[in-house]
């Protein structure tokens, strides 16, 4: 059973950047296409973007593209979501997700293998 650890939130001022990490514990990632979500308080959780098993594909919410980017380092078996340019609204935990597959065909999907435990971003001056 694979397991994800998210890391790297924190408190950042509007424009800043941050990374957040998403790391495998139990298992290789490399099968997996990985999924970055947010929930902020009193809304619905929100899909960020995912990224497919080998790289070639990514996908986005539009809220996010631009500033968002998401890779992935095999050899750490992990998973970045680089966010450039925040703004107060980006204010959520944000989650990863190891999907159920490795390819993606025009969306990110929501068979999910396993959720991480969520890590705070905070936005603000």
């Amino acid at each position: 059973q694979v397991q994800v650890v998210e890391s790297g939130g924190g408190l950042v001022e509007p424009g800043g950047s941050l990374r957040l990490s998403c790391t495998g514990t139990t298992r290789t990632l490399d099968f997996h296409a990985i999924a970055w979500h947010r929930q902020a308080p009193g809304k619905e959780r929100e899909e960020v973007g995912c990224i497919s098993s080998g790289s070639r594909t990514t996908y986005y919410a539009d809220s996010v593209k631009g500033r968002f980017s998401i890779s992935r380092d095999t050899a750490k078996n992990t998973v970045y979501l680089q966010m450039n340019r925040l703004k107060p609204d980006d204010t959520a935990v944000y989650y990863c997700a190891a999907l159920a597959y490795g390819q993606l065909f025009g969306s990110c999907g929501s068979q999910v293998d396993a959720w991480g435990q969520g890590t705070q971003v905070t936005v603000s001056s």
